[in-house]
């Protein structure tokens, strides 16, 4: 079974992963540049996302994930 998560739990899980990756100055420095909120979230997502899959997507986590281990 799939569980799609609310928009606050995946912005409260990116806030956590950018905290365990960057100094805490960096991370709202960048929430800033980011505007979030503001702005087309369906345009930019599909921008973004234009030439990815589920499929791809996952991929690119998992090697992600690999690699963070190593580190």
């Amino acid at each position: 079974m799939i569980q799609v998560k609310s928009e606050q739990q995946v912005l409260q899980e990116g806030l956590q992963v950018l905290l365990s990756n960057m100094e805490p100055s960096k991370v709202a420095r960048f929430w800033a540049a980011c505007n979030i909120g503001k702005g087309d979230y369906l345009k930019l997502k599909d921008e973004l996302f234009a030439q990815e899959s589920v499929a791809s997507l996952y991929s690119k986590i998992v090697e992600f994930q690999a690699l963070k281990r190593e580190v």
